[in-house]
């Protein structure tokens, strides 16, 4: 989550603002970028950004780019915070002091480097040694202004010399193969070996070390740009004349710079990153279980989930994993129902229903998040898109009128667009999901069971929901749901007083209750009730024979030519792409007509495309009957989510294939296997199979592992709560202090759940320390999964030593 900068550097013009934006970046490789904030030292974005990272990683960056007049865009600086860091900013907001950007200090990549030391005797009789080191390959290197050319200088480099040899340039990859050896003559001094008795040692080999440096070849006059580097002392061949290894590349040491850390500015974080090591299905079973049947647990405040949302710090931490496992074993609507009833009952005035941020309302929350954002795209997006592009003024506080407007001709252009929303709403109701009518019809009848001499209660249950935590938000931050940024209609849907039934709205603003008045006609009320009887009417569905096609996914791309016609070109074209659950289409740009169509049914496989076939990273090929469709995605992301939807979207297709070529057929031949015919079956196995229901495509196991996550990080919360449940079991005086924040209404069943929780949590506990202990035996440092410089393996190293000495 992007919250804001400040105390950005002035511009050296007169005005001294700045127009800048924030990017997101996995290393060097732009994932997201903000919206771009005018004339301002200290923007403010506040966007939140949620992606599965694809790739591994060493640093999550985020730069500060400067757009100048020319709509050129300079860097100012850049947080960047190591993989291995990510824990310690946890869900904290956090200021990071701005960094400076430099080619010097800007690395990624690993190299795979071996050494070799032989004795050769010349031919005058003097025996001298040649150190032999082979640059085998570099992986990950930084792609610079759209391209990697690189090329790497050897040097041996001591107290007396310095020798540098230079590999070929290998062009466009990021990933060269350069299997180059460089031979360099250096003497050993008979410490080494007992064979040879040197009278004289010329030179140490321990105070010589092998530099390698990584470039990128540029075609401007510039030069070349520094990639990174390794240094690697002699040494490491004291104990065998030879030595293979990976290493991650370095920024340059430069301890020339002197800059104060504060003179760039700041930039505000909130940063949550989870990693989760997910077993098979077989071992979550008893965790499983017990969070499943948590809904028929008497009273629910004993169950499993219920406990998860006591002792997590942030309920919504533990509603987003119970809410998806739920939904995908088709148990949310009974667990949601039992928990509301639970908190109606414990609610003393009708008017506060459901205002807290309790289990119940984040479960509903997020539950309406995961089945209702296509709802809410076909309700809401045809009138914010109107309102766009009519432009019309509503601005109806006298005090910022501007010139020429007219205040009464504000107030009706403002009612027009309010209608429109209004009636987009509370006709929707036959759209409106099938698991939230479920859970609306539930919470209105506790609601009207609770509070029986309230008739408006069984209203205002149901609307506290679907007009204030749903339809409202996606109003006020139309860019966090995929809709039209636009915020005229938020400041008016925001207080939702014309939603509200007549007489209940009160105003600070005497033009607003003016405004007010328009809409508080019975015909409004009566829209608004038939509405909410219609979303939270038990045994109403959806209607299944008119089934609209649903966007689920569009953007920019792009994609090679087919050679569709005998002469065509097989270029690369930047095409608009856009996905529904009927047919996959590209578009010369958005809002054209297609210029070519993949019925859903077409869809035979969807896979990553190898780099090697176009020197291109990113790739994935869309595999139909008579051809494959190779389209570049802008980033490890976005290639990783369209490979994912497309293949659920087309998981049920009867013909789908079981094989696929990893590469293009280029110059007669598939690459990957060099079979000449463009028909020959594919020689690498599909990758498996994904759910294919889109809306819910959930993976349970890893939503129960996320929950014991949790449970295992609130260990010491749940012993306290089981300390609470025996002491009010035994003890029925004044509760005491560091107890009275939990909910315990039968200390006997819930002792029984937290007995079975600890259980759970301490066998998949064990699960876990043999895992990674037998990954720890088979793991080398060293080797290309943990190169030379990999701090979280160095970590883990350490924690391994420290366990093992403990147990000692």
């Amino acid at each position: 989550r992007h919250s804001e900068a400040k105390n950005l550097p002035s511009y050296p013009g007169p005005s001294k603002m700045r127009d800048c934006y924030c990017t997101v970046n996995l290393d060097q490789e732009e994932v997201f970028r903000t919206k771009i904030v005018e004339k301002s030292l200290c923007p403010f974005y506040g966007e939140d950004f949620y992606c599965e990272i694809p790739r591994s990683f060493r640093h999550l960056s985020f730069y500060i780019f400067d757009r100048d007049v020319f709509r050129r865009d300079s860097i100012i600086g850049k947080v960047a915070i190591q993989k291995e860091d990510l824990q310690k900013y946890h869900n904290r907001d956090t200021w990071f002091q701005l960094q400076h950007v430099d080619a010097d200090s800007e690395v990624q990549g690993k190299v795979h480097l071996e050494l070799r030391l032989s004795e050769v005797i010349t031919d005058t009789g003097v025996v001298c040694h040649k150190l032999a080191t082979r640059i085998v390959e570099c992986q990950g290197l930084p792609i610079v202004n759209g391209q990697c050319d690189p090329y790497a200088t050897v040097t041996l480099a001591g107290p007396f010399r310095s020798e540098a040899k230079k590999t070929k340039v290998k062009r466009k990859t990021n990933n060269p193969q350069f299997d180059e050896v460089f031979y360099f003559e250096v003497t050993r001094p008979c410490s080494y070996s007992k064979k040879s008795h040197f009278d004289f040692e010329e030179e140490d080999v321990d105070k010589l070390e092998i530099r390698v440096d990584l470039w990128n070849a540029s075609n401007l006059k510039f030069g070349d740009e520094f990639l990174g580097e390794l240094r690697i002392p002699l040494k490491v061949l004291r104990q065998s004349s030879s030595y293979e290894a990976w290493y991650f590349l370095q920024p340059r040491d430069n301890g020339s710079k002197s800059l104060k850390p504060d003179d760039l500015g700041s930039l505000r974080l909130n940063v949550v990153y989870t990693e989760d090591h997910v077993f098979s299905s077989d071992y979550y079973s008893p965790l499983r279980d017990l969070l499943l049947k948590s809904a028929d647990v008497e009273p629910v405040s004993a169950s499993a989930a219920h406990i998860l949302g006591e002792v997590c710090r942030e309920k919504q931490e533990a509603a987003v994993p119970l809410v998806r496992l739920l939904l995908h074993y088709g148990r949310v609507v009974p667990f949601i129902s039992a928990i509301a009833s639970a908190e109606v009952k414990r609610t003393q005035d009708p008017n506060t229903i459901f205002r807290g941020n309790s289990l119940a309302s984040k479960c509903i929350d997020e539950t309406m998040k995961l089945a209702g954002m296509h709802y809410l795209h076909v309700t809401l997006k045809p009138a914010i898109e109107e309102i766009c592009q009519s432009h019309k003024p509503c601005e109806i506080d006298p005090v910022k009128l501007k010139d020429g407007e007219n205040l009464e001709n504000n107030m009706e252009n403002l009612r027009q667009y309010v209608d429109r929303v209004f009636h987009a709403i509370t006709e929707s109701g036959v759209s409106c999901p099938t698991v939230m009518c479920d859970i609306f019809f539930s919470l209105r009848e506790a609601a009207a069971k609770r509070f029986q001499g309230d008739p408006d209660v069984r209203y205002t249950a149901v609307s506290s929901f679907i007009f204030l935590r749903f339809f409202a938000p996606a109003i006020l931050s139309p860019n966090l749901f995929q809709l039209t940024p636009h915020h005229t209609v938020s400041d008016w849907l925001r207080d939702r007083g014309f939603l509200s039934c007549p007489g209940t709205a009160s105003f600070k603003e005497s033009y607003m209750a003016t405004f007010y008045e328009f809409f508080n006609e019975q015909k409004y009320a009566d829209a608004v009730k038939n509405f909410l009887d219609l979303i939270s009417s038990s045994g109403r569905r959806d209607p299944k024979s008119v089934e609209q096609p649903i966007l689920l996914k569009e953007g920019l791309m792009i994609k090679r030519a087919q050679g569709r016609k005998r002469f065509g070109m097989k270029n690369f074209k930047k095409r608009w792409f856009r996905l529904t659950n009927h047919e996959f289409t590209y578009h010369k740009s958005k809002g054209d007509q297609p210029l070519y169509s993949i019925p859903i049914e077409n869809i035979l496989a969807v896979e990553k495309l190898e780099e090697e076939s176009f020197k291109m990273k990113n790739m994935f090929q869309v595999i139909q009957p008579e051809r494959a469709l190779y389209i570049q995605a802008n980033n490890c992301v976005e290639a990783k989510d369209w490979i994912d939807i497309l293949t659920k979207v087309s998981q049920c297709n009867q013909k789908r294939l079981t094989v696929y070529h990893p590469s293009a057929y280029l110059s007669g031949h598939w690459l990957c296997c060099r079979a000449p015919s463009d028909s020959a079956p594919g020689c690498s196995p599909c990758t498996g199979g994904l759910p294919a229901n889109i809306q819910l495509d959930i993976d349970g196991d890893r939503e129960t592992e996320r929950i014991y996550s949790l449970f295992n990080s609130y260990m010491s919360k749940l012993e306290k709560m089981q300390e609470a449940c025996g002491s009010k079991s035994v003890y029925d005086g004044p509760e005491q202090e560091e107890y009275s924040t939990f909910v315990i209404d039968d200390p006997q069943e819930t002792y029984k759940t937290l007995k079975q929780i600890i259980a759970g949590v301490g066998a998949l506990e064990q699960e876990h320390a043999q895992y990674k202990r037998d990954k720890f035996k088979k793991t080398k440092y060293g080797s290309q999964e943990h190169p030379i410089g990999d701090k979280s393996f160095q970590n883990y190293i350490r924690q391994q030593s420290e366990t093992s000495t403990h147990s000692i």
